[in-house]
């Protein structure tokens, strides 16, 4: 999946003297000849390497995302797949009846680079998402779209940096995309840092022109309920309240993973826990969970350790006369930690994720009828088309689903695809 040193770089070569490397238009396949297409091969240069998260997608039907490496050439940037390049931040746009992908902002260095998660559409039409580099923590930056519109392959946002993490008692090592409230506050997690350095759950709120910068909960091992690591997809709902996933410290007899619930308070952040997995039902909630207009909650886990055949599930959490019930909606039956996705849910309320682990992956639904869902495979990658999709899927208004590969494709390091109806 991964291709050796050595191929990147005669990769990197050939790829070099042909002059559409960075612009790549592609003429559109009919929907009924194929519903399966790659939009984009990340070469490893200028337009990136190696996304770890998926895509987000504007009102025009233009995608927008990251990869964790490549762009800025840089010495010293390399991400643990090996490749070379800070990252970058890209747009694939339409183009007549096809595609072209422009980088809208390559990272200068490693000490404002690696970016490990997609970004996400602020209430100023700017682009906000966050890093993994810096001395020791990452950080929240914003993307302003230039004043003109771009007509070359580059686009060059403007980036500024809204806070620089510092580890204890703030924040380490961010493991989520950003996400807004109605009062336009931004809020994230980190996977480390906080007072007890098991990670936290931060807010970013406008102060003048301003950023100012403020831990609500901070999980580890002196917490109340033990959690440690929170990760994944932030959900909010209208009253603020906000919904994610996180590991467990074992150590204070949390041992599976648990869904948790962060309510605002004249006093602070009131945290509850709403569902606590045993191992039978699951474990490792890496992915968070995704909201829907009747306040159910859906996620996925890594496998079921305490029975069964140690697979993951796709899970649903209902609010039910003051607690939550658990409805495991689709047994994967595929062994191993990762194997699963952050979920995506079409107008219809069907459920759209990846499967990582097994072969080179691939894309699922989950087709919601009554009290039932049935499950089926969209697409199987096979390496030569992508391989390794870990990130969240988008869907534009005819009901056409984006995602990224990270590894696999033409150049080995990932693609962009699409899947039509």
């Amino acid at each position: 999946m991964v291709h050796s040193q050595q191929n990147r770089d005669s990769a990197t070569v050939g790829l070099a003297i042909a002059a559409s490397v960075f612009i790549v238009l592609l003429t559109a396949i009919a929907a009924q000849a194929q519903t399966f297409q790659v939009l984009h091969n990340f070469t490893g240069g200028r337009d990136g390497a190696n996304p770890l998260d998926g895509l987000t997608i504007d009102r025009d039907g233009n995608l927008y995302g990251t990869a964790s490496a490549g762009g800025n050439q840089a010495y010293g940037c390399q991400n643990f797949y090996g490749t070379h390049g800070c990252g970058a931040v890209f747009e694939l746009a339409h183009a007549g009846t096809g595609w072209i992908l422009r980088p809208v902002y390559d990272f200068p260095s490693s000490s404002n680079g690696y970016p490990e998660y997609g970004v996400a559409f602020g209430p100023d039409g700017a682009l906000y998402g966050v890093t993994n580099g810096g001395s020791c923590c990452g950080g929240v930056y914003r993307l302003a779209p230039p004043a003109t519109i771009c007509t070359g392959f580059t686009c060059n946002w403007q980036q500024t940096v809204l806070h620089q993490f510092t580890g204890q008692p703030d924040a380490s090592g961010p493991s989520s995309r950003v996400t807004f409230d109605s009062a336009d506050n931004l809020y994230g997690l980190t996977f480390a840092g906080g007072v007890y350095n098991g990670g936290v759950v931060y807010e970013l709120s406008r102060n003048g022109t301003g950023w100012t910068e403020n831990v609500i909960y901070s999980f580890g091992i002196n917490g109340s309920n033990g959690e440690d690591f929170p990760s994944g997809q932030l959900a909010i709902d209208p009253a603020g309240n906000l919904y994610s996933s996180a590991e467990c410290n074992v150590n204070m007899g949390c041992f599976y993973g648990e869904v948790w619930e962060l309510q605002p308070s004249q006093q602070g952040w009131n945290e509850s826990v709403l569902f606590q997995f045993n191992g039978f039902n699951g474990y490792a909630p890496y992915s968070g969970v995704i909201r829907d207009s009747s306040g159910n909650l859906y996620g996925t886990n890594s496998g079921n350790t305490g029975g069964g055949n140690g697979s993951a599930n796709v899970y649903e959490l209902s609010p039910s006369n003051g607690g939550w019930n658990f409805t495991s909606l689709y047994d994967y039956g595929d062994f191993g930690e990762d194997s699963t996705s952050a979920l995506t849910m079409d107008s219809a309320g069907n459920l759209y994720g990846a499967d990582s682990i097994t072969g080179d992956g691939y894309i699922f639904k989950l087709t919601h009828s009554g009290n039932n869902w049935t499950f089926s495979r969209l697409h199987s990658f096979s390496g030569s088309d992508g391989a390794g999709a870990l990130g969240q899927i988008v869907i534009d208004s005819a009901g056409n689903l984006y995602g990224t590969t990270t590894v696999g494709g033409a150049y080995g390091y990932g693609v962009i695809w699409e899947i039509t109806p």
